[in-house]
C-alpha cells in the first residue's frame, strides 16, 4: 500500500462519520428540539459513545453550532434571488421553519446562549450569522430603492435589523403559541410600513 494511503482512508473515514454524526443530530433537533438532545443523547441515538462523539466536537456548544450551520448550508440554494423583497424573503424562511419547530428552537438557543459569557464560540456565530443576514436584507433594500419601491431616505442597515428583528421575535411568539402568531403574515405588515418611493 501506497505511503500515506492508510492515513488518507482514516481522515476520510473521520470527515464521513463527523458527517453522519450531525446528519443524526440534525434530525433528532427537528424532531425533538435541544432539550432532549444532549451530547450524550445524540451519541446513544446513533450508536456512538459519549468519548467517541467528544472526539468530534469538543463540546455541546460546537455540536449545536455546527448543526444549525450545516442545516443552513442544505436550504441556501432556496434563498431567493437579489431581486426580491428583504421582507419576502424572511418570510419564506419562516414557512420553511413551520415544518421544522426543533430546528426554530435550536437558532433560538443558540441566540440566548450567545447573550452569555460562557458561551464565546456560540456568540461568534450568531454574531458573524447577525452581521452576514443584515447585509443580505440591507442589499435587497437597496435594490428596492434603485427600483423605487423604497423610499430612498430610508437607512437600508437600519430597514435591514428592523426585518431581522421583526423575523427572529415573531418566530419565539409562534415556537410558544403557534396556534395565534401567523409570522408570514404579520411580515408583510411590516413591509407595509416601509414608505414606497416613487417609481417615476
Amino acid at each position: 500500500m501506497p505511503e500515506g494511503t492508510e492515513q488518507r482512508r482514516s481522515y476520510r473515514k473521520g470527515i464521513e462519520r463527523r458527517q453522519q454524526i450531525l446528519d443524526h443530530a440534525i434530525d433528532q433537533f427537528a424532531e425533538r428540539g435541544v432539550d432532549g438532545a444532549s451530547l450524550r443523547s445524540v451519541g446513544d441515538a446513533i450508536g456512538v459513545s459519549h468519548a467517541a462523539l467528544r472526539h468530534y466536537f469538543s463540546s455541546r456548544d460546537e455540536l449545536l453550532v455546527e448543526a444549525y450551520r450545516e442545516h443552513e448550508r442544505r436550504v441556501q440554494p432556496e434563498t431567493l434571488p437579489a431581486t426580491e423583497g428583504a421582507v419576502e424573503s424572511m418570510a419564506q424562511s419562516a414557512d420553511r421553519n413551520r415544518g421544522i419547530p426543533g430546528l426554530v428552537q435550536l437558532y433560538s438557543t443558540l441566540t440566548s446562549d450567545a447573550l452569555q459569557e460562557q458561551h464565546p464560540l456560540t456568540r461568534e456565530f450568531i454574531r458573524a450569522r447577525f452581521s452576514r443576514v443584515r447585509d443580505e436584507l440591507a442589499e435587497k433594500i437597496a435594490e428596492g430603492q434603485r427600483a423605487g419601491r423604497i423610499a430612498a431616505d430610508i437607512d437600508p442597515r437600519d430597514a435591514a435589523a428592523l426585518v431581522a428583528a421583526a423575523s427572529d421575535g415573531l418566530q419565539v411568539q409562534w415556537l410558544l403559541d403557534p396556534g395565534t402568531v401567523d409570522v408570514r403574515r404579520s411580515l408583510e405588515l411590516l413591509e407595509r410600513f416601509l414608505p414606497s418611493g416613487s417609481a417615476g
